[in-house]
């Protein structure tokens, strides 16, 4: 087999293949086998129909075609790997020249991964938030605290938003009670619009003992469609924070004093805030690379992830949403050529170890179990791209290793409170 490459632009290549008919034959004589199989001619038995009665019956072309196609994934395949030709979506296929035993020429046009120019990344310099912990992030986490360990208590009045309440709950369609749409004794904080919609509007202005009923549109049901949602008020209730003071640090915490409590805050912020400024320092360094290098992507490969995507949300001829749909697939896939870019300069390779820890990570994010977890991506065949995304994740922290780093007050920022392991990148569902 011979191959060439012909550059037709930045994302798409010719690929021209000759094959040697010697290289076919095994192609050609699987493909006189499957047809002698499926082929019924009187006294010969399926299978062993001679070749000869197939070219009378069949004709010699009509094996070649299926030799060929058969073939040609395996050629193909061949000819981008000798010509380290990295395709992405669908190749167009074009026999230019059959001539039996002889040889078969084809041309095959197919979008590939573009060349990216990567910068020295010891050059680059980017800016982060600094890390400040004001007195406010004190007092919200002091208050939070508060709230965890306070009281309910029941009190006479109208609820108001703010207030605790205790209610029951039944569903009803077209007067039919809805099966497990009822509910008893449930704890609600109204004004949170964390259960149902209608909820707070209804409850606000009730006492205790009064039931009311609105309608909402509920779980499954269609766009347009309502259901009936009926509410008993049991108790009104109003939470009692505890007084700050050392008394309330012995109680929420290891500390005796106020003092402490407020100290250890502090400290466990600055943490926080720190592993922030990495994630952020990751961000940025990103954006600044896609905002800064040529990426260009085969217009054909976003036409069909776009297309796959909008027909699995049966929204094909949703335009709006096909523009930002194409917007944010455009710039997903520069981001992936891009790191892909990184980790063949920098030479990635992931360690059994950091497999290994990100499954464990992505399982515990995912409420699974990491045995759970990698079982369910080796069934459905994620293996690779999910060392795809350790890699990226792996390439990403080794360039950040070497940009210069500053807070925005100009101080130099320590590098190893910054760089993302590769297991703690798990993909968005």
């Amino acid at each position: 087999m011979k191959s060439a490459v012909e550059s037709l632009s930045a994302t798409r290549v010719r690929i021209s293949i000759d094959i040697d008919f010697t290289d076919l034959e095994p192609h050609v004589k699987t493909a006189y086998q499957s047809i002698s199989e499926r082929i019924v001619i009187p006294g010969f038995r399926k299978g062993k129909v001679p070749r000869q009665m197939i070219d009378q019956r069949v004709g010699r072309g009509a094996v070649l075609d299926e030799a060929i196609n058969s073939a040609l994934p395996e050629f193909y395949a061949k000819a981008a790997r000798e010509n380290e030709v990295l395709v992405v979506g669908r190749p167009s296929v074009d026999i230019k020249e059959l001539k039996d035993n002889e040889v078969v020429k084809v041309e095959v046009e197919v979008d590939i991964r573009p060349e990216i120019a990567l910068p020295d990344f010891s050059s680059l310099e980017i800016k982060v938030d600094d890390v400040a912990v004001t007195e406010k992030d004190i007092d919200d986490q002091l208050e939070a605290l508060r709230i965890r360990f306070g009281t309910l208590t029941s009190v006479e009045k109208k609820v108001e938003s703010g207030d605790f309440v205790s209610i029951d709950l039944n569903a009803r369609i077209e007067g039919k009670e809805v099966e497990g749409g009822a509910a008893n004794g449930i704890s609600y904080e109204v004004g949170s619009n964390r259960m149902i919609d209608g909820l707070d509007e209804a409850l606000i202005g009730m006492s205790a003992g009064e039931t009311k009923s609105f309608s909402t549109r509920l779980v499954g049901m269609k766009e347009g469609e309502t259901g009936e949602v009926e509410v008993k008020l049991e108790a009104v209730k109003k939470r009692e924070l505890p007084d700050l003071n050392d008394e309330f640090a012995k109680l929420s915490s290891e500390f005796d004093n106020l003092g402490d409590l407020k100290k250890d805050l502090e400290e466990r912020l600055t943490r926080v805030k720190s592993m922030e400024q990495g994630t952020q320092s990751r961000d940025v360094l990103l954006k600044h690379l896609l905002d800064t290098i040529e990426i260009p992507v085969p217009a054909g490969l976003i036409e069909d992830e776009v297309h796959e995507h909008l027909e699995k949300e049966s929204r094909l001829d949703d335009e709006a949403h096909r523009k930002e749909v194409t917007e944010e697939l455009n710039q997903s896939i520069r981001a992936d050529f891009l790191l892909d870019a990184i980790v063949k300069a920098e030479e990635v390779q992931v360690s059994e170890g950091e497999l290994t820890e990100y499954i464990v990570r992505a399982a515990s994010r995912y409420g699974m179990s990491p045995e759970q977890f990698a079982m369910q991506i080796t069934q459905g065949g994620q293996i690779s791209t999910l060392m795809a995304e350790v890699a990226r994740t792996k390439a990403l922290s080794i360039a950040l290793e070497k940009v210069k780093i500053k807070d925005a007050s100009g101080r130099p920022v320590d590098l190893s409170q910054l760089v993302v392991k590769p297991a703690e990148a798990v993909p968005s569902e």
